[in-house]
């Protein structure tokens, strides 16, 4: 059967496509990745036990997308990616192995929004004195229209 140019370009693509994704798959093989995974109700955390003989916990309420998820859907996670993924699929979830093991339960909006609720939770001498004497001033500035 004689092939379009068409469908050899197909071919072509597709050899490529394919020997970029070894290339890949091989440069993963250095990365720790996720053997099994499993939700621990009684602390709240996700347990990861890695390929390297390493296990990993980290509290599903700290994730993105699993803040309010209930046990039953916690406890339904699935490995993809050959292991670099976590996957939620009652809460649409993917979370990769790699970003938590890096401390990045999420997005880069949503880590900001972390950070950010908790540095105006802090409490300490300083914040208390210069919120004192911007009371005395009048308190804080009203945003011009």
């Amino acid at each position: 059967m004689v092939q379009s140019d068409e469908d050899k370009l197909i071919d072509q693509i597709i050899e490529r496509d394919l020997d970029a994704a070894i290339q890949k798959g091989k440069a993963l093989d250095l990365l720790p990745a996720a053997q099994s995974v499993r939700y621990d109700d009684k602390s709240g955390r996700v347990v990861v036990d890695l390929d390297n003989g390493c296990i990993f916990a980290f509290p599903a309420n700290r994730a993105q997308g699993l803040e309010d998820a209930t046990a039953e859907d916690l406890s339904r996670i699935e490995i993809w990616g050959a292991g670099q993924d976590l996957f939620w699929p009652r809460l649409d979830v993917d979370l990769s192995v790699q970003g938590l093991l890096a401390g990045l339960f999420g997005t880069k909006a949503y880590m900001d929004k972390q950070r950010a609720a908790k540095a105006g939770a802090t409490k300490s001498v300083r914040k208390s004195t210069a919120a004192r004497q911007n009371g005395a001033k009048g308190g804080r500035p009203r945003k011009s229209a």
